[in-house]
């Protein structure tokens, strides 16, 4: 059975952690690698973090609780640290503020991981996002839905799998650190790259036909909305083109 790796960057998270930490305790698959890389907070994240392990050992559910705290260079200096410290099979990215939704939310993933006699896992396991309010509250479904096969190419349409909704193999991942250039557009120059390297070694990209994540609405990118925007275009023009890119963008225009 895989291991996940479950990635939760922190920095004076306080007010938002509780349910992330909580939809991590109550998955029922055993296999959880737990990481809360946190960038020195100040206010009592940490101490939310170590209740949180010392509960979860208690369960004993299986899961493995790391925590860490130490500054860092911003959000994507964090997530390298992710990358580098986990040792599961899969990793996923789960936020301050974001949560899984069912407690067989991470066993419908192993499920999806799973290959025949012969085959190697794929490279890339997705599924859908619902969006929610800083009290867990439906708000509603994410309007970028995956497709049914997923490529590399797929993004010149947009994200159209969330971050969170975005599981990667290990081996492929680490090889691939997020550019840390960027300061809010990472995640999608992260996740084309990783498709593209899985797609490169003739593996699939799966789609687990199910919502494995809550994302909070008003994340970094969302406060930060127009220079996501541009950065989103710079990393669409490094991968894309820029006239395949402005074709796109016209189109969007057009469309609304």
């Amino acid at each position: 059975m895989i291991t996940i790796s479950v990635v939760t960057i922190t920095y004076n998270a306080a007010e938002v952690l509780q349910s992330t930490l909580d939809s991590v305790m109550m998955q029922d698959f055993p296999h959880v690698e737990h990481l809360i890389v946190d960038g020195a907070s100040k206010d009592s994240t940490v101490k939310i973090a170590q209740t949180y392990k010392i509960a979860s050992d208690e369960a004993e559910n299986g899961h493995k609780i790391r925590i860490s705290s130490e500054p860092d260079g911003g959000l994507y200096d964090a997530m390298n640290k992710g990358l580098q410290r986990a040792t599961g099979d899969y990793i996923v990215f789960l936020n301050a503020g974001d949560c899984f939704p069912a407690a067989d939310t991470l066993e419908l993933v192993a499920l999806a991981a799973e290959a025949g006699d012969g085959e190697e896992r794929p490279a890339v396991l997705y599924g859908d996002t619902d969006i929610v309010d800083e009290n867990g509250n439906f708000l509603f479904h994410r309007h970028l839905q995956p497709p049914e096969n997923l490529t590399w190419e797929s993004f010149k349409d947009g994200m159209l799998v969330c971050h969170q909704a975005f599981y990667a193999r290990l081996d492929i991942a680490r090889s691939i650190p997020y550019d840390t250039h960027f300061r809010y557009s990472a995640d999608v120059d992260w996740c084309i790259r990783v498709m593209k390297a899985g797609q490169e070694q003739g593996l699939l990209l799966r789609n687990i036909h199910a919502v494995v994540a809550y994302y909070m609405q008003e994340g970094q990118t969302t406060i930060h909305h127009r220079a996501s925007l541009i950065e989103r275009f710079r990393v669409m023009c490094r991968h894309y083109g820029i006239f395949t890119t402005l074709l796109k963008h016209l189109w969007f225009i057009v469309r609304k």
